[in-house]
């Protein structure tokens, strides 16, 4: 009944031993969820959502899941990350108390609330470990259906290493391509569009996903009836059954509080789905949730008596205890027996990890108290500092803002007095201690990171011909699926035309379909595959055809791409290349320039914005030596014109977070980038007839932003400041506005108000003329300069209008 032995190979008495543990195991977490909520109700936690109800379930899943395999699931599957080893009860609690310290709580280090889980693929080096020797789990997040479009990647991950397997060049990520990659979700969750445009992703793909769907009948306090059409997803996803000769699921139902069915199921699904990598369905049904929904309502509410009286008969632990006293596996008074041990040790786990939580924070309260003392002994403010030392000592258990709001208001008790540079020096060394708890990790702190790759400029010789540029960024993805076996490519049109733009020509013939591949109209699947392919060793570049479809993906690439390192504390990585095209195209849903939008929700990603497919090609290049996701939007308009082909196609690097100043200028700095930059330059020509000289930066990298301070280095020079692009006022050119004023700190060299020129605040029309109306043209960046050069010198520029 697990993965190394059969019922048949069992003695009765190790049949008997291994049902028990499993008993064990449901029977911990069913503690764990009702302890926990009391622990939420008296205030020692925040929130609580917890498994119960789910037990049984997840034990059989347990029991398929083998070493290399991946979950990507929700924030009920406690029980299995039990079942696997990689959840015991005091790490439970630290999850459910915030435990800020990733050996406390490895699931997140306190960075998401109790009930995300995750499994450590990256070593202390932040380098990878080897997957195939640990049973995995993508780190969880909580938007509803969010762990769906990563799944279809995990699971295609096994289909890529099993038709390639070089691109495993250091076997740590799969044997043979038979891992599986499982799925769990609430049934409620399936009424979410990600989780059907995943599954039918996965019917196409026909990768190795095992897809449960825990079926409770409600949604919160929504019964399932408004949730899903005949109140089943099993039913109406038969269409989805697989046939001779078609593709698509094996479709499986089974009772949750079955236990032998449900090992019989799972062991079956896993089968289907390693050796033969058809994607299975298994929907739970008849699943239970005694303590409702979470910490936050009672069900009592919505649920009525004989909903409560069923739910408490078919509970999956009271079903499988009543099964194991009927086989002559244990006897009541043994399973009463047990019930209490376990319970004190989840009591006794509770103890111990709300202790290794408080007395750290207690720790750090003493020693504050202790420089408190010393500063109010020579302070003419002692009485009031004594009563808020007094206050601090006597909170029972205190948190660490109790901690540094107490210091920080004293502080401002003893300005001018002797304690003043102590208690100072104790704030800001707590500070730089505690902060990286809660903020380190949004990008990779390896010595992988894309930022420390330096740059290695375009060679060129006389023999060096311009060409269309789109034939640079073909023939570096060329020389990268070359040099990289690992690498892959996908998305609308990527594969048989090469792309809508031509920069993958020829490549689907030359490296095959699984490398140069298509994908249907359905990018946030697009961006998952990408995903779960990435934290699986591979180096997916994941095409999204226009900027503006990007929103289909947005959410995808916020809530789970972006936070990777984050909400793992960098114990999870997703290095995955999101391409895409976009600027200066005509028309409402083709104008691609929704920068501020994109670079406040994707914080945790490089956002790139090269002007040529040459600075392009060099990002590509420079990502694939780096461990860190990105995003690289190319110049919709820039395909077909020329540019230089360098010699040393693929080898070359554009540096991440570094400015160019692509023309000197004393009179006036404009920073801009991607396709307006051409209309800078040819305002610059026409400002330079009339004797005004402008210096011109391009960004390249909006995230990050000139790390280097280079534009605050112009504006010693030129003293003034435009920053221009075809956003929305307010949008990527507030960004950088404050990037050079605020941190760089550039308003001590401006002599003049620092201006943004941008878009109209709606959407481009559609035509020239609706281009011209709607964005940044030349004589609006030519008259903006001009003004802003006559309000210092009239005499010199008088006003045009």
């Amino acid at each position: 009944m697990n993965q190394a032995t059969t019922k048949e190979a069992l003695t009765f008495e190790d049949f008997k031993k291994e049902v028990l543990n499993d008993y064990k195991t449901a029977r911990i977490s069913r503690e764990c969820s009702l302890l926990g909520r009391k622990e939420v109700l008296t205030g020692k936690a925040k929130f609580g959502i917890f498994g119960d109800g789910k037990e049984v379930p997840q034990l059989a899943m347990a029991k398929a899941f083998k070493n290399g395999d991946f979950r990507s699931g929700y924030y009920r599957d406690q029980t299995f990350m039990m079942a696997i080893g990689a959840l015991n009860i005091q790490q439970f609690f630290a999850g459910l108390y915030g435990h800020a310290d990733i050996t406390q709580d490895p699931m997140s280090g306190g960075r998401q609330m109790g009930g995300h889980f995750a499994t450590h693929s990256l070593d202390e080096n932040g380098e990878w470990k080897n997957l195939t020797q640990q049973k995995n789990s993508s780190s969880d997040i909580s938007p509803t259906a969010g762990q769906m479009p990563r799944l279809l990647g995990l699971a295609q991950a096994s289909k890529i290493y099993r038709e390639f397997p070089n691109a495993d060049k250091d076997q740590k990520f799969s044997v043979n391509g038979n891992e599986v990659a499982w799925g769990t979700i609430g049934n409620a969750s399936t009424s979410e569009g990600l989780f059907f445009e995943t599954i039918n992703a996965a019917g196409v793909l026909q990768v190795p996903m095992v897809m449960s769907v825990w079926d409770d009948m409600y949604g919160i306090s929504v019964h399932a009836r408004h949730q899903t059409t005949k109140e089943s997803i099993s039913e109406i996803l038969k269409g989805f059954q697989k046939e001779e000769d078609t593709n698509g699921y094996e479709v499986l139902t089974v009772l949750g509080w079955d236990y032998p069915a449900l090992v019989d199921t799972y062991a079956k699904a896993a089968q289907i789905a390693r050796a033969n990598h058809i994607p299975v369905l298994i929907h739970v049904k008849e699943l239970t949730q005694p303590q409702g929904h979470s910490t936050s309502g009672s069900h009592e509410r919505y649920k009525s008596a004989d909903r409560l009286q069923w739910e408490g008969d078919f509970d999956c632990i009271v079903k499988m205890r009543s099964w194991m006293i009927d086989n002559n596996i244990a006897t009541s008074e043994e399973l009463d027996t047990l019930d209490i041990e376990l319970k004190k040790e989840v009591l006794a786990g509770k103890k111990a990890a709300w202790e290794a939580y408080l007395n750290p924070i207690k720790e750090e309260r003493t020693a504050l108290i202790e420089v408190l003392n010393s500063v109010a002994s020579s302070s003419a403010n002692k009485v009031f500092i004594e009563k808020m030392i007094a206050d601090l000592s006597g909170i029972k258990e205190p948190i660490r803002k109790d901690n540094l709001t107490t210091a920080r208001k004293i502080l401002r008790m003893v300005i001018g007095e002797a304690g003043q540079s102590a208690l100072a020096a104790w704030i800001q060394n707590y500070t730089n201690e505690i902060q990286p708890k809660f903020s380190s990790h949004l990008m990779s702190q390896s010595s992988s990171k894309a930022e420390n790759v330096e740059e290695i400029l375009p060679v060129y010789d006389d023999s060096s011909e311009m060409v269309d540029a789109r034939l640079i960024i073909r023939n570096n993805f060329d020389k990268i699926f070359e040099t990289y076996p690992e690498t892959l490519i996908f998305g609308e049109d990527s594969g048989n035309i090469g792309d809508v733009n031509q920069g993958l020509e020829g490549l689907q013939e030359k490296y095959g379909e699984a490398r140069v591949s298509d994908a249907g109209i359905r990018e946030a699947s697009i961006l998952g595959q990408g995903i779960g392919m990435a934290m699986r060793g591979l180096r997916p570049i994941a095409e999204i055809q226009y900027l503006d479809y990007l929103l289909y993906a947005l959410q995808i690439m916020s809530d789970d791409l972006a936070t990777v390192q984050y909400r793992t504390a960098g114990k999870q990585k997703a290095p995955l290349i999101v391409r895409t095209r976009g600027h200066r195209l005509e028309g409402i849903w083709h104008s691609g320039s929704p920068m501020g939008m994109i670079i406040n929700a994707i914080r945790g990603m490089h956002v790139l914005v090269p002007r040529s497919m040459t600075k392009a090609a060099g990002f590509y290049n420079t990502l694939l030596k780096g461990d860190e996701p990105a995003l690289v939007i190319e110049c919709l308009n820039g395909y077909r014109l020329k540019e230089k082909m360098p010699n040393n196609i693929g080898e070359f690097t554009t540096p991440i977070g570094v400015v160019e100043t692509i023309k000197q200028g004393t009179d006036l700095t404009i920073v801009s980038y991607g396709s307006t930059l051409r209309i800078v330059e040819q305002a610059a020509k026409e400002l330079m007839e009339i004797g005004i000289d402008v210096e011109i930066i391009d960004a390249q990298s909006l995230l990050p932003f000139d790390k280097n301070h280079d534009c605050v280095k112009s504006l010693q020079k030129t003293n003034r400041l435009l920053v221009v692009d075809e956003d929305v006022p307010g949008g990527a050119s507030a960004y950088i506005l404050q990037q050079i004023v605020d941190v760089q700190e550039g308003y001590k060299f401006l002599d003049s108000k620092p201006e943004t020129l941008a878009a109209k605040p709606h959407r481009p029309s559609y035509g020239t003329d609706g281009d011209y109306f709607s964005k940044p043209s030349a004589e609006d960046v030519f008259e903006k300069v001009y003004a802003i050069m006559g309000e210092a010198n009239p005499k010199k520029y008088p006003s045009l209008y």
